[in-house]
């Protein structure tokens, strides 16, 4: 199997400092907080406005990789099951996607609504929800 590089392109600034305790999900009481971009993606962040629907991709990098089943909190019978059927943040290749809205951009720091990633929580990209709206917003 072959391997690739990622590179973060910033990251997480977030009163959320302790895996256990941040929310699982972002309508589960996830704070603001400000994406911080590498000073050389500026140019990258241009047309990204406050009211902007985006996906940021992060790597969790404090998941456990060699997680394969977990036991998801929302099964009924609370039975075990494999990673990829659920939203886990432990797990081979541990990237999150995080729906949420833009409220401010000032130069690389982006402010978005709740995001459950923790404090320091590497980002890998930035990405526009698609949208129906022929003007793309």
């Amino acid at each position: 199997m072959s391997t690739f590089e990622v590179r973060p392109v910033g990251h997480v600034e977030s009163p959320l400092i302790d895996r256990k305790n941040a929310p699982r999900q972002p309508d589960e009481g996830a704070p603001e907080a400000t994406l911080v971009f590498e000073p050389g993606m500026l140019p990258a962040l241009d047309g990204v406005r406050a009211g902007d629907r985006v996906v940021v991709v992060t790597w969790l990098h404090r998941a456990a990789r060699e997680t394969l089943r977990v036991t998801p909190r929302w099964s009924p019978d609370r039975s075990e099951m494999g990673v990829f059927a659920t939203r886990s943040p432990d797990r081979p290749n541990p990237i999150g996607l995080h729906e949420t809205v833009v409220t401010a951009v000032d130069g690389v720091r982006v402010r978005v609504q709740g995001l459950e990633a923790i404090d320091g929580t590497p980002i890998v990209d930035l990405k526009p929800v698609l949208s129906p709206d022929p003007a793309g917003r």
